[in-house]
């Protein structure tokens, strides 16, 4: 599933290739996604002009000029790809998980402009759109998410308090889109190994140190995968040819077995399944 940073890099080449332009048109070739898409999404989205495209957590969020909102989560395995009539490009992909090539198969929705258009392929079919007609259901879509990592709100009295008398261990807190939003299993186990601390440790055991610290490196880590262009598990590009390359610098996932990278540890990097999620970590300087 694409995390935090990949939706990020996705919110920016759309960004930049739909800003200020207007939908011709809308084409549903399969209204079963996750949730069906509503027989009157093509009228609905046709002729509207497009203001910005933001980012809550892992969902993209499409402003219209008259506050009107279309969201688009991917999912587990969806998608977009942009197919320019006037500069064709190589790759269309505008993000670095699956084929960097527009698939033959599972183009769900497409949405078309002037020279260009922009396709919805989902294979496992999880995503989903949602249509938002004003400012305040907006807000209210999200208002039972946690902040996300950058935000303010995600500070030391927030996640102390949120801690107390909280058996729940870490590592599933750091997944908790009620605690805090964006945060996915690979960098929930880069995060604790930056900051020492063990992804099986209950909550409130932690001290305030070490609250700060997950704090500090979910901000530090996150913008630095965005930095890099997200993480490609498998070896592709987006639509710039550029590969995400955050997958270069793990410390821990998909490390099972190395010995730990950090300079004063000798301790070997184990893997752990638990609720279907692997978890990895250092067993010797993450307590």
């Amino acid at each position: 599933m694409p995390e935090l940073p990949e939706v990020e890099i996705v919110r920016q080449s759309l960004h930049k290739k739909i800003e200020k332009k207007s939908i011709q048109k809308v084409i549903i070739r399969n209204r079963n996604l996750r949730f069906k898409i509503p027989g009157d999404f093509e009228s609905f989205l046709k002729d509207k002009k497009i203001i910005k495209v933001s980012r809550f957590s892992k969902y993209l969020i499409i402003h219209f000029q008259n506050e009107d909102y279309c969201l688009i989560h991917l999912g587990m395995s969806g998608t977009i790809h942009i197919l320019d009539k006037k500069n064709p490009l190589k790759f269309t992909n505008t993000s670095f998980y699956h084929s960097p090539f527009l698939p033959k198969k599972h183009n769900h929705a497409e949405f078309i402009f002037n020279n260009f258009k922009v396709i919805y392929n989902d294979p496992r079919r999880f995503g989903f759109f949602e249509i938002i007609k004003n400012n305040r259901d907006l807000e209210n879509r999200f208002k039972l998410m946690g902040p996300e990592p950058f935000s303010d709100k995600f500070n030391l009295n927030y996640v102390v308090n949120y801690f107390k008398n909280k058996n729940k261990d870490i590592k599933n807190f750091l997944l908790d889109q009620r605690f805090v939003s964006g945060i996915g299993n690979i960098y929930a186990s880069e995060i604790l190994f930056a900051s020492r601390v063990n992804p099986f440790k209950k909550a409130k055991r932690l001290n305030k140190n070490e609250c700060l610290n997950i704090i500090l490196n979910s901000k530090k880590i996150l913008k630095h995968a965005i930095n890099k262009g997200g993480s490609s598990i498998r070896d592709f590009k987006n639509i710039t040819g550029d590969k995400g390359t955050f997958q270069k610098e793990f410390r821990v996932y998909q490390q099972d077995g190395a010995n730990c990278k950090r300079s004063n540890c000798k301790g070997i990097i184990k893997k752990k399944i638990t609720s279907n999620r692997s978890t990895f970590f250092c067993v010797s300087c993450q307590k």
